[in-house]
């Protein structure tokens, strides 16, 4: 009771979670989900101090379509033998 649950990091593997580094310069987006504003931002600064940009997904109920991407993810590496790779939403 009382616990204030951040979703964050099941979309790349942990050589990545911090000082990510991908061709280019770009940066990975890590997606988070939450039910609290301010733990959303307290974890989305320590996500951008490693190096990510943040994409806030919604509530802590969206973390449940977070899930799918990490299969996905892994679906990569394993296709590929190669796990330095990482989600970026593209806007216009």
């Amino acid at each position: 009771p009382g616990a204030k649950v951040v979703k964050a990091y099941n979309t790349v593997g942990s050589p990545l979670m911090v000082d990510p580094s991908f061709q280019g310069g770009l940066k990975g987006d890590m997606f988070i989900a939450g039910d609290d504003a301010d733990a959303k931002s307290k974890v989305a600064d320590i996500i951008r101090g490693f190096g990510w940009d943040v994409v806030d997904v919604g509530p802590l109920a969206m973390s449940r379509h977070l899930e799918p991407m990490c299969i996905v993810w892994v679906n990569v590496g394993l296709s590929t033998g190669k796990w330095n790779h990482a989600f970026k939403l593209i806007r216009t």
